[in-house]
């Protein structure tokens, strides 16, 4: 079934959502595409990522009867008496909650198992009990590893490198024996370097394009590590709020699946770095800045690009935005929105 078919299926039969790590990038664009479409959504975050401000942009964007079709509950997945509580009378769970990041993972990995690891067994299991109809979680595109393929194709998977791919690797086992062990079966969504808009340009952890961005504006230094010829496939977030939709209402025989979520492009950082320039020169901000090129990064692989013909075949799943196209979008948001 097409995503237009699914959307308008979804607005004559509204449903009940949970998200979790709902204040976060993805959460809030998830939670704004639900009540758009009349659904009913509870979301769950404990602001280790996630921002209120992104609460409130989603408030006003929606319509005010749309709004109070959701309801907010502050508390941590490590708490199994929170995912039991939200879970209550659940049609779907969108499960987004974890601490992402590859250097924030090497730097505090316990932090990052309990996270991501207790985190996710608490509401799979919270959910299992609750009997949902569906699971949809946030995998990575970090659980192909060392594997020299391109592209990549979801049973072909190398080593872990890092201790965040470690944990979503183990989100992926769980899956499995639960979908083995008790007959609860769910969707994972290995994601590609996810942008878009309400997508935090702070921080240590901040992902490459609005930290990027923000810098160039504020006309300051721009590292690439390594050479500059890493290449990623960057993913547009319509494109990943599409998948997690597709996933969620998807029938019982794809469930137990994982799925890659990307465009199957590849663009380098040197051509990300022009790319961006060239947004900013259209937004009307000049810069003639040039990045500054240090060592390759602890944990990085050299490329990576998604093979995405699982996720057409049996989702339906048809990208509607490349890289250029989303940071067209996405540019206007982060000039307004920088810090």
């Amino acid at each position: 079934m097409s995503y237009d078919s699914v959307r308008k299926k979804l607005c004559s039969d509204s449903k009940r959502w949970l998200v979790t790590g709902v204040a976060g990038f993805i959460g809030s664009n998830l939670l704004e595409e639900l009540l758009n479409l009349d659904q009913e959504v509870i979301g769950v975050d404990n602001f280790a990522t996630g921002s209120l401000k992104n609460l409130q942009e989603v408030e006003g964007l929606v319509s005010p009867y749309r709004w109070k079709r959701f309801s907010f509950v502050k508390g941590d997945i490590c708490d199994y008496d929170i995912c039991e509580s939200v879970v209550d009378n659940v049609d779907y769970v969108l499960h987004q909650a974890a601490l992402g990041s590859v250097p924030r993972s090497i730097e505090n990995p316990v932090k990052t198992n309990a996270a991501n690891i207790t985190g996710f067994l608490n509401m799979l299991e919270a959910s299992r009990k609750a009997k949902v109809d569906s699971f949809t979680y946030a995998a990575s595109s970090s659980t192909y590893g060392d594997h020299p393929d391109l592209p990549k194709v979801e049973d072909k998977i190398g080593n872990p490198l890092s201790p965040y791919a470690v944990t979503k690797y183990v989100n992926e086992l769980y899956a499995s024996v639960y979908a083995r062990t008790y007959g609860f079966k769910s969707i994972g969504l290995r994601y590609f370097n996810v942008f878009g808009q309400r997508q935090d340009p702070e921080g240590a952890y901040a992902a490459v394009i609005p930290k990027w961005t923000q810098a160039l504006i504020d006309n300051n230094e721009v590292r690439i590590n390594g050479d500059g010829l890493t290449s990623r496939d960057f993913c547009y977030i319509e494109n990943v709020v599409q998948m997690n939709i597709l996933a969620a209402t998807a029938a019982r025989n794809y469930k137990d699946n994982v799925f890659n979520v990307a465009i199957s492009d590849r663009t380098s950082l040197n051509e990300l770095f022009d790319l961006i320039k060239e947004n900013l020169q259209k937004n009307g901000i000049e810069t003639d800045q040039r990045p500054i090129y240090q060592d390759f990064r602890a944990g990085d692989v050299r490329h990576s690009q998604a093979d995405i013909s699982k996720a057409k075949q049996m989702l339906g799943y048809s990208p509607t935005h490349d890289i250029s196209a989303g940071i067209a979008i996405a540019m206007p948001w982060y000039i307004h929105n920088r810090s």
